[in-house]
């Protein structure tokens, strides 16, 4: 996903928000993606089959602060925000 924005479906979105402890909740028009530990982690998906980039961007944008919000979790670092 970090070489190539294009071509991803829903599907693949789902397969990694979920793997990565995302839920994913049916809104009305779009889905609402958020992490149960981390509240501030969301976005929203449409039920689109193929996707835009802008959503796979989004999905490495917050997989990585995920990352790294739980690497400070484990080193027991203060948060600075």
């Amino acid at each position: 996903m970090r070489r190539s924005k294009a071509g991803w479906k829903r599907a693949d979105l789902d397969t990694l928000y979920l793997g990565h402890g995302f839920v994913i909740i049916n809104g009305s028009n779009h889905d609402i993606v958020k992490h149960p530990d981390h509240q501030h982690l969301r976005t929203t998906l449409p039920r689109h089959v193929t996707l835009a980039r802008g959503y796979v961007e989004q999905a490495v944008k917050l997989i990585d602060q995920l990352l790294e919000l739980q690497r400070k979790d484990t080193n027991h670092e203060p948060d600075p925000s």
